[in-house]
C-alpha cells in the first residue's frame, strides 16, 4: 500500500473547540487528527461548492436570466391572499 505524503499544520483553536474535538475523537475513539482531517476535508468540500455555485449564479447573471425585485416582492405578497401570484420566471 501506498503512504499518502502528509504535512503538519499548526493552529491556535480557542480552548472550548479544541475540547469539543477531544469530545468527538473520545467518543468516536479516533484521534484528535484524524476528527480535524474529517472536519477540514468537509469544509473544503462546502467551500468549493459554494465556490461553484456562486459561479453558475454569476453565469446565470451574465446571461441575463434574472428576475425583477417588484416582480418577487408583488408574488412573495401574494402568498397569504386567496389568489397567490405564480412563481416569477416560472
Amino acid at each position: 500500500m501506498q503512504q499518502t505524503k502528509t504535512k503538519v499544520f499548526t493552529a491556535h483553536i480557542p480552548l472550548p473547540l479544541a475540547e469539543k474535538v477531544d469530545q468527538v475523537a473520545t467518543r468516536l475513539d479516533r484521534s484528535r487528527g484524524w476528527i480535524m482531517k474529517q472536519a477540514l476535508s468537509a469544509w473544503i468540500d462546502q467551500e468549493e461548492e459554494r465556490s461553484r455555485l456562486t459561479r453558475e449564479a454569476l453565469a446565470e447573471v451574465d446571461a441575463g436570466h434574472t428576475i425583477d425585485h417588484s416582480s418577487v416582492e408583488a408574488w412573495a405578497e401574494s402568498l397569504g391572499t386567496d389568489t397567490p401570484l405564480p412563481v416569477p420566471g416560472s
